[in-house]
């Protein structure tokens, strides 16, 4: 899934941080709310402006992110 054009981010919006369409939820709420054991169903019944398309961008966001993450151990800390 594409999230391009779904999550927004706007220097003055929510501290720069990626939301939904524009709107002040962020990124980090949906991944919140799904890591407490919330269903999209009831994400989108307690936030009626967001889609379960709206969702699944978040989740496509935070992978795509994950996938470019590279962490450097320096020689002197790497496990032996």
């Amino acid at each position: 899934m594409s999230y391009q054009g779904i999550i927004t981010i706007e220097p003055g919006k929510r501290g720069g941080k990626p939301c939904v369409r524009r709107l002040r939820i962020t990124v980090g709420d949906v991944l919140g709310w799904l890591a407490a054991g919330m269903s999209y169903q009831e994400i989108v019944d307690d936030y009626p402006e967001l889609t379960e398309q709206d969702i699944r961008a978040c989740l496509a966001y935070a992978a795509d992110l994950e996938r470019r993450l590279v962490t450097v151990i320096p020689r002197h800390e790497a496990p032996v």
